[in-house]
């Protein structure tokens, strides 16, 4: 389960690691928060450079995991609270001390989450509303995470275990439903690692529901096994929704589809400014 955690209002992306039951941050994020470097990557190679026992231990603190990324799911070097401050140790930086009660901070959230999933609900609604989100989309938002939670059990159960057979499977759905991969998706809204439903118009989530709900319900009743028999479902529950979605299009004259998204306006006009001089 990949999430994103702010700090001081910046992004931080996290991935919670079933194994050992903690939270890993990706460490090129961290760095770049504490440090303001503009390339974290080569501040990070220096800094092993200078601390030669952090060199030695660094495979032990920083495992790589499945990140959600621009170019989509990739390795990157994460760690968890431990070894985050460990790393701190050889950052001078004024921003170390209060960065490290925000890792306590998340991780006694964590805590009481696994005691009471409302409470990771509630933090969730929450964020949004932090964000600008209108409370009809948030609560819809909400289901669609329950929904798409409710597939990805069924297809743990079904045999599907590979993060990689996860996401071409979610590709079959969307592009059942939509016509559209989510990278193509993202492409059309002009995304790059923002979390695609995030930027979702009422519609546009609801017909996400819809294909992954069918798709759901299928597996329930047929049981596929394996990868190979969830890729046929998939398709089969995601066409389901696309021909809800052509069918409304033909009644009302207009694409479900949409360039729309929730991006700030100073985000929006600095990819414009991107796109137009490439």
């Amino acid at each position: 389960m990949s999430n994103i955690k702010l700090f001081q209002s910046k992004q931080i992306r996290t991935v919670w690691n079933e194994t050992d039951q903690k939270w890993y941050f990706v460490v090129e994020d961290v760095i770049g928060v504490l440090t303001e470097s503009k390339d974290p990557k080569q501040y990070l190679k220096r800094m092993r450079q200078r601390d030669t026992e952090l060199a030695k231990g660094w495979v032990q603190f920083v495992p790589t995991l499945w990140v959600e990324t621009t170019g989509g799911r990739q390795r990157m070097g994460c760690a968890n609270a431990k070894g985050l401050l460990r790393i701190i140790q050889s950052i001078p930086s004024p921003n170390a001390e209060p960065f490290k009660l925000w890792l306590a901070q998340v991780g006694s959230d964590r805590l009481d989450e696994i005691e009471n999933p409302e409470l990771a609900a509630q933090r969730t609604r929450e964020l949004y509303k932090l964000k600008g989100y209108p409370n009809d989309w948030i609560e819809k938002r909400m289901r669609s995470i329950a929904i798409r939670e409710e597939l990805t059990e069924e297809w743990k159960n079904s045999g599907v275990k590979e993060q990689v057979e996860y996401a071409i499977l979610t590709a079959e759905i969307s592009k059942a439903t939509f016509g559209l991969t989510p990278s193509e998706y993202k492409t059309v809204k002009g995304l790059k690692r923002e979390n695609l439903r995030d930027h979702m118009t009422d519609l546009e989530l609801i017909f996400s529901m819809l294909g992954e709900a069918s798709t759901t319900a299928i597996v329930k009743t047929q049981n596929p096994k394996g990868f190979v028999e969830n890729k046929v479902v998939a398709r089969q529950g995601g066409k389901i929704a696309g021909d809800a979605r052509k069918a409304l299009e033909i009644k009302t004259g207009e694409k479900v589809v949409s360039k729309d998204n929730y991006l700030p306006e100073i985000k929006k006009n600095r990819q414009l400014k991107k796109g137009k001089g490439k």
